[in-house]
C-alpha cells in the first residue's frame, strides 16, 4: 500500500511511504516510533506490496521506501554481502525501477549494505542514514556504530548519489566530533528531530542544538522537524 503523507511528523518533503519489509526491526532501538503501535509481528516480506502502483498519486512523487522497518539491518533477510536476485532488497528495488519518474528515499542505520547494492540503483534514489549522536548510548540498540554509518554514506556520496543524514532522536553529543563526522560525510541535507514519545533520553540543551544548526548550515542544508520544537523551547541553558 502506498501511504500518502499528510501532516506527518516523518518528513515534510516526502509525498508517500511504501513498505515491503514489515515486522519487528532487528536493530531493536528502544525509542523506535513503531513501538507506539504495540507488539510487532515477526519480520517478513509482504509479496502483495509488489502489486502496488507507485504512480497512484501521480508521477514525480518522493517515496520513502521502508519507513517502518530497516530492511538493510544485519539480521534482515534482505541483507547480503553480495546482491542476490530474488532477495527482499532485490524485489523491492526492481519494483521501484518500474516507476522511474518518481524519486525514492532509502534510509538505513546500516548504509554499508545499501552500498553493496549501489549498482542496482539509479540516481533517482536518495540515500540517508540516521544518527543520534556521536556517542554510544545503550538505548541505541544493535545498530552499527555511528562512524561506520558516516563512512559508508560518504562512499555513496562519492558515487554521485544525493545523500541525507537524519539526527533523530537527537541525543547529547560532543560538538566537535559530531560536526566533523557530518562534514566528512558531505550530505546534501541534514534533518534534525527529537524524541516524540517521552523515552527520557540524554538530550542536548537548546543552545547546543542551535550552535549545531549554525555550524551545519555552513556546508549543508538543514531542516528542523516539528518535534524538535520541544527541545528548542526548553528552559535549560546554553
Amino acid at each position: 500500500m502506498l501511504n500518502k503523507q499528510k501532516g506527518s511528523n516523518m518528513y515534510g518533503f516526502v509525498d508517500a511511504t511504501w513498505n515491503t519489509v514489515k515486522g519487528k526491526c532487528p536493530h531493536d532501538c528502544s525509542y523506535c516510533y513503531m513501538m507506539r503501535f504495540g507488539k510487532q509481528a515477526e519480520l517478513h516480506f509482504d509479496n502483495s506490496e509488489l502489486k502496488t502502483d507507485l504512480y497512484k498519486y501521480g508521477k514525480n512523487q518522493f517515496i520513502f521506501v521502508g519507513s517502518s522497518c530497516d530492511m538493510w539491518a544485519f539480521d534482515c533477510p534482505s541483507f547480503y554481502r553480495s546482491p542476490l536476485k530474488g532477495s527482499w532488497a532485490y524485489k523491492t528495488i526492481m519494483h521501484c525501477q518500474k516507476f522511474p519518474e518518481n524519486k525514492y528515499l532509502l534510509q538505513s542505520k546500516n548504509p554499508q549494505w545499501i552500498l553493496n547494492w549501489i549498482g542496482y540503483l539509479r540516481k533517482n534514489f536518495t540515500i540517508a542514514t540516521t544518527i543520534e549522536t556521536n556517542r554510544a548510548y545503550p538505548q541505541m540498540g544493535k545498530a552499527p556504530p555511528i562512524g561506520e554509518r558516516i563512512r559508508a554514506l560518504r562512499e555513496i556520496k562519492d558515487q554521485g548519489f544525493e545523500t541525507m543524514i537524519t539526527i533523530e532522536p537527537i541525543m547529547d553529543f560532543d560538538f566537535a566530533e559530531l560536526t566533523n563526522w557530518i562534514y566528512e560525510a558531505r550530505p546534501d541535507q541534514v534533518n534534525i528531530g527529537a524524541d516524540s514519545q517521552g523515552h527520557n533520553l540524554p538530550e542536548p540543551t537548546p543552545g547546543k542544538i542551535k550552535a549545531l544548526i549554525v555550524m551545519l548550515s555552513q556546508f549543508t542544508r538543514v531542516t528542523q522537524k516539528p518535534n524538535l520544537k520541544r527541545l528548542m523551547h526548553m528552559g535549560h541553558g546554553a
